[in-house]
């Protein structure tokens, strides 16, 4: 048996360790941006301080238990988390090698007790149901995990029928800009492209991610030569550019129109950090790749999805902003999406 903590309750956490945790949790923390943004959405209230400084921009559509936290970072720093001391951490890994041997050294030094929870890939969104469950089991919020977790299945599920619907040949080619000029990708292996394969396998640069970083380096001429139908910018300056800028204008996504900048507040849709964000991510992506066959309002389905999973109620304006629609929004006459009673808004926190 593992037992790094006080004697309270034991549990078998996601990398299958026996773990004695505190009966009661009052505060928790995950000293990563995935474990962080996750608990932002299942247990808010419970965070002590945030990975990182959050701007103004960022705490507008996050609970407002969260405007006023200090930073404790993530580890092997160990000081501010020992001077926060909450009564457990998460730590985040990947399925096929559980265990962080650095990570859970810090946390020993200073007696703080630690589960894991496991995906594959570190990032793959078919794994956040479970977590979210396990989670909530640990924290005694069951029932706020499985109205996440149920949002979460049923929008694989949708991507997953829309899917077989259209043949691979006839879904649009991807190529994923990032960096200012937008000459770094990801391979299609690469988790930081990982809405890409969810959403039909339509990353058009190929290839075996070498390091878990990526923003592998192109050259326009192989971006143009590839004739990607679609771009999306993960760069708010490389996107406002591209339109005018002559050494884009070969690129066939460019000569079409079809180049989208990426939603990234309250943390990015789709990438960096990888995030349960990347679940509305994916309702938008789907609708910009296939919109005759995923007929979705993306302003009531962002609405929705902050209502949800952050609690707090926004605007179609804040929605329009949010998708980057600002100024062009209007109600598409497509009939509301249809949630079960488990998905329905929740209480603010």
């Amino acid at each position: 048996m593992h037992q790094n903590g006080p004697a309270g309750r034991e549990i078998v956490d996601m990398a299958g360790r026996h773990v004695m945790i505190p009966d009661t949790i009052k505060t928790v923390y995950a000293p990563s941006p995935y474990g962080f943004t996750m608990l932002c959405t299942v247990a808010p209230d419970m965070l002590p301080g945030l990975l990182q400084p959050l701007q103004h921009k960022e705490l507008r559509f996050l609970p407002t238990c969260l405007h006023k936290l200090p930073v404790i970072g993530m580890l092997p720093e160990v000081a501010p988390l020992a001077e926060a001391r909450p009564d457990l951490v998460i730590v985040w890994a990947e399925k096929s090698k559980p265990y962080h041997k650095k990570s859970e050294d810090a946390l020993n030094s200073i007696g703080i007790p630690f589960v894991y929870v496991t995906m594959g890939d570190l990032v793959d969104l078919r794994d956040y149901p479970a977590a979210y469950e396990f989670i909530g089991q640990v924290l005694g919020r069951p029932d706020r995990a499985a109205e996440l977790s149920a949002f979460c299945r049923q929008t694989i599920l949708e991507t997953e029928a829309v899917l077989q619907k259209i043949p691979l040949e006839k879904r649009p080619r991807v190529y994923y800009a990032e960096g200012r000029d937008g000459l770094a990708t990801e391979f299609d292996d690469s988790l930081h492209a990982h809405l890409l394969k969810l959403a039909g396998d339509v990353n058009l640069h190929r290839g075996k991610i070498q390091t878990h970083a990526g923003m592998e380096k192109v050259t326009i001429g192989q971006v143009a030569a590839a004739g990607p139908d679609v771009i999306l910018a993960f760069d708010q300056a490389f996107f406002a550019d591209v339109f005018t800028d002559p050494v884009w204008k070969a690129v066939k996504a460019v000569q079409n129109g079809r180049v989208h900048l990426i939603p990234s507040l309250p943390f990015n849709w789709f990438d960096r950090p990888p995030s349960f964000m990347r679940f509305i991510g994916l309702k938008w992506l789907m609708n910009l790749l296939y919109p005759e066959i995923y007929q979705i309002d993306m302003i009531e389905e962002t609405r929705h999805f902050f209502n949800l999973f952050m609690g707090i109620s926004i605007t179609a304006d804040d929605a329009a902003l949010l998708i980057n629609q600002a100024g062009r929004h209007r109600t598409t006459g497509l009939a509301p999406h249809r949630y079960p009673d488990s998905l329905k808004p929740v209480r603010k926190v």
